[in-house]
């Protein structure tokens, strides 16, 4: 049987392990992806990794999750932000397809990390779902019978610059950023000097400014979720990102919060849960994606 390489491009950290045809993840790691130094240092980086496995296992095929908007067909980088310089543009597939000589898919992270809670995660036998990250920022992606929702420009599912109704976007108003900010100016604070463990310990301390804060969070995500489930109408949301690190606290309030704000009929029919994978999501779904668009076979199973 052979090993794919999965390869998981973020701002901070690029992380990568060898995986089988039933999503079985072994021989994982992490380093910097250093991404601020421009795509050069990604792709070396990723051609380094990826002939590393090469010398080690069967390799034969690469799958890539990044962030940017990605053209899921052609594995160019569409558009990315200002923090990964060279990136918008680049014909990433194709560029380590030419170096490894291997076949090799490139989808973007939040899709991937969709796609793989759908396969071996919290959406297992959904025919519908929207996964959402909630951390720095808001991002999503929708799937539909096993199959991503792309759009027509490859952007669908860019839920974070959602107008809501409320001032700026929904990742503006519903995210860790915005959480922190808020309790921030409420307390005098220098946003810089707190983070979302700190605000955790706060709200199991009592701080009504902290609970406040969150409460104010849940309510506008619920908001968000809303306008979704009218528009798309999905089976399950699943939910995931730094801050459902502490899941047993968000996810009953955000049910209960999205029962305020949907009708009864449509509520009855939508779930509400946590994502499963962790950070395994993103390699898991690029892997996912790859059987399903070269192939012409999919992978089953669990993960071991």
């Amino acid at each position: 049987m052979g090993t794919y390489a999965c390869i998981d491009i973020g701002g901070t950290a690029i992380k990568y392990g060898c995986a089988n045809k039933t999503g079985r993840l072994f021989d994982t790691g992490s380093m910097p992806s250093e991404a601020v130094q421009g795509a050069g240092e990604i792709i070396h980086k990723v051609i380094g990794i990826v002939q590393t496995f090469q010398v080690k296992y069967d390799i034969v095929g690469i799958a890539i999750s990044t962030a940017g908007i990605v053209h899921s067909q052609t594995g160019e980088i569409l558009y990315a932000g200002d923090h990964f310089p060279g990136y918008t543009g680049l014909k990433l597939a194709h560029i380590i397809e030419e170096a490894c000589g291997l076949p090799c898919t490139v989808e973007n992270d939040v899709n991937a990390a969709g796609l793989g809670e759908y396969w071996l995660g919290a959406g297992r036998g959904a025919s519908s779902l929207c996964c959402l990250t909630v951390g720095t920022g808001i991002g999503g992606c929708l799937i539909t019978n096993g199959k991503l929702w792309h759009g027509a420009s490859n952007s669908a599912g860019e839920i974070g610059y959602m107008l809501t109704g409320g001032p700026g976007t929904l990742e503006e108003q519903a995210s860790v950023t915005a959480l922190l900010r808020m309790i921030a100016e409420r307390k005098g604070l220098a946003v810089e000097s707190i983070d979302g463990k700190r605000v955790f310990q706060w709200i199991c301390d009592g701080d009504e400014i902290a609970i406040e804060g969150m409460d104010c969070l849940i309510h506008r995500l619920a908001i968000g979720i809303a306008d979704i489930c009218y528009v798309f109408n999905p089976e399950l949301i699943v939910v995931g990102g730094g801050i459902m690190a502490q899941a047993d606290y968000i996810c009953p309030r955000l049910t209960a919060a999205l029962r305020e704000v949907l009708l009864p009929y449509v509520f009855q029919h939508t779930r509400v849960v946590a994502a499963a994978l962790q950070n395994h999501a993103g390699m898991l779904g690029a892997l996912y994606y790859f059987l399903q668009t070269r192939s012409g076979h999919m992978g089953t199973g669990h993960i071991h």
